[in-house]
């Protein structure tokens, strides 16, 4: 699938500031999302203006419960809510207990991602039913449509790097924190192997134009 997003180049060269937020720190936490929210709305829309796109920002909601599809059963969960375009964060026990790493940062990013997504309109390939002649070609489209907002994510990490305070070694453990699908659940998500190489291939890269995962062989989004 071609887009116009990927013949629009690197993202923008910035900084972005790490808000302080230590462990079990709620309101800290907020305030460092709502901050990388900030950076991410900054880079994306010097990338749309400078490619003659419109752009259009995203919302950002701390809540509870399954509010817009977020998962009951977790105590953190995030999703990025299509209808009002928002970013919705319910922040728990099993992210706040020891935020100090990159994973917030690359979350929000990845969700972002999923705005960003829609407003270049990639979203329709997953988002009809009409598309679906299966259920193996849902979960591979899901599969694909996640694993490129994990490689823009990437992208993003990578436009605003180095980060004060932080060496290569942050980068490596969040590698290691990646994992994705479950046995025995639907493959939705892509194998942990998958998206680390997306997700390497955005930082990598710090270009959308790498991220095309519709263009990518079976094995890669497997």
């Amino acid at each position: 699938m071609d887009n116009a997003l990927y013949a629009w180049g690197k993202l923008p060269k910035s900084t972005c500031e790490e808000a302080q937020v230590g462990p079990n720190d709620r309101a800290g936490a907020k305030r460092y999302i709502a901050g990388v929210m900030q950076c991410l709305e900054s880079t994306w829309e010097q990338h749309f203006s400078a490619s003659g796109a419109q752009f259009q920002e995203a919302k950002l909601k701390f809540a509870g419960g399954s509010y817009c599809e977020l998962e009951p059963r977790y105590d953190s969960d995030s999703v990025y809510c299509h209808p009002n375009h928002t970013v919705v964060y319910k922040l728990g026990k099993s992210w706040l207990t020891d935020p100090s790493d990159l994973w917030l940062m690359y979350n929000t990013a990845t969700r972002y991602a999923q705005h960003i997504q829609e407003l270049v309109l990639i979203i329709h390939s997953v988002d009809v039913e009409a598309f679906y002649d299966s259920q193996a070609e849902r979960f591979e489209r899901l599969r694909r449509y996640r694993l490129q907002s994990n490689c823009l994510a990437g992208a993003f990490v990578k436009s605003v790097w180095p980060l004060e305070g932080r060496s290569a070694r942050a980068w490596k453990y969040l590698q290691a924190m990646l994992v994705g699908d479950v046995p025995g659940r639907p493959r939705a998500y892509g194998k942990t192997a998958n998206l680390k190489l997306w997700t390497k291939r955005g930082f990598a890269t710090g270009d959308p134009g790498s991220c095309n995962t519709w263009k990518a062989p079976a094995s890669e989004v497997s």
